[in-house]
């Protein structure tokens, strides 16, 4: 009796597993499809650096709130845990979902004292998906800002790679560098750029962690735009009105060295963007109902995507049943190949 019930917890402990990463796997390719439909275009830049069978811990700059995770979710191919403000773990049952689409809990100060020390687990639990040659994604700037420069790196991600050390001295961890730069950080169809540094090892002691930490950081600013903060404003104005990409480091350093603009962005034409909005009406009504009650306006595109994301196919569908089975057929069908061309053909200046 008890080998048989042995082999059912089994069972269905392997079942459960592959089930979780199915739905990981067709909610990926959902969003993936998605996002190329939110972005005019999205760059892929160092993927050769992308690491195979080690642990690795990525580092990357933290601009866009949740578009942030979902790009590099859908992007690397390393199928990443997350680590996420333990606020929004305080519900169970959203703790649950959450952790089932690999976010892990960190706890800061300003959730209480008492709770720091329960990042133990979380760090435990890092430590076995690295263990198993997987993917943990910290965003070591420790919060979101449109700004486009590189803010001071927090001290966990040293902490995981040399606490993953100790643990297990024969693993050989690495660190991966990732910038990500919009265009446009509030605006659909827009481009963003996703670049992938060099790897670091993880080859020093734990006395050197600060040497870790600089070695990052370098990283990061090679390959990030970085505007200066003295006159920030009049250099991005500047940088804007000359048609300079803002999501190319290579771009943008050479016009504030030189004053030239080596390839200048194409012009846009916002009205592709209105026409979206149009053929689009109800999901745009909804941005607009959602819009006042935002507090922090990072979470701006977060949210145009969500409502795209969960009431696009919904909404196609609806067009559809228009088209097929009802006496103004000819009008749905015009609709929804008009929100299809638009949606293709949406674009946004930079900002």
């Amino acid at each position: 009796m008890s080998i048989n019930y042995a082999r059912f917890h089994l069972s269905y402990k392997i079942n459960y597993k592959q089930m979780k990463n199915l739905v990981n796997a067709i909610l990926r390719l959902l969003v993936k499809i998605a996002l190329h439909g939110y972005f005019r275009k999205i760059i892929i830049e160092g993927k050769e650096n992308l690491p195979k069978n080690r642990p690795v811990i990525l580092v990357a700059n933290h601009q866009n709130a949740l578009i942030d995770p979902l790009l590099l979710a859908t992007h690397t191919n390393l199928n990443p845990w997350f680590l996420t403000r333990a606020a929004v773990f305080t519900n169970p049952i959203v703790s649950k979902l959450l952790h089932y689409i690999r976010m892990l809990p960190v706890y800061r100060l300003r959730d209480g004292f008492s709770t720091i020390q329960q990042n133990q687990q979380t760090f435990d639990d890092t430590f076995e998906v690295l263990r198993k040659n997987g993917t943990v994604v910290i965003f070591a700037e420790g919060t979101h800002s449109l700004v486009r420069n590189l803010r001071p790196l927090s001290k966990g991600f040293t902490r995981m790679a040399f606490g993953l050390k100790e643990k297990y001295p024969d693993l050989e961890p690495l660190i991966l560098p990732v910038g990500l730069g919009f265009s446009a950080h509030l605006r659909s169809g827009s481009v963003v750029r996703i670049t992938f540094g060099k790897t670091i090892p993880v080859d020093m002691p734990t006395s050197q962690s600060g040497k870790l930490t600089k070695s990052v950081e370098n990283a990061l600013k090679s390959i990030l735009v970085n505007i200066p903060v003295e006159g920030y404003e009049a250099t991005l104005s500047k940088l804007i009105k000359h048609e300079v990409d803002l999501t190319s480091k290579k771009e943008v350093e050479h016009f504030l060295e030189t004053g030239n603009v080596l390839n200048s962005v194409e012009s846009v034409n916002s009205l592709g963007n209105k026409l979206m909005k149009i053929f689009h009406f109800p999901l745009y009504w909804l941005w607009l109902l959602k819009k006042g009650s935002i507090e922090d306006i990072v979470f701006s595109s977060t949210w145009k995507f969500l409502i795209g994301f969960a009431l696009a196919i919904p909404y196609y569908f609806f067009l559809i049943w228009l088209t097929m089975d009802t006496s103004v057929g000819s009008w749905g069908l015009t609709f929804l190949i008009l929100a299809w061309i638009t949606l293709w053909k949406n674009q946004n200046p930079q900002e």
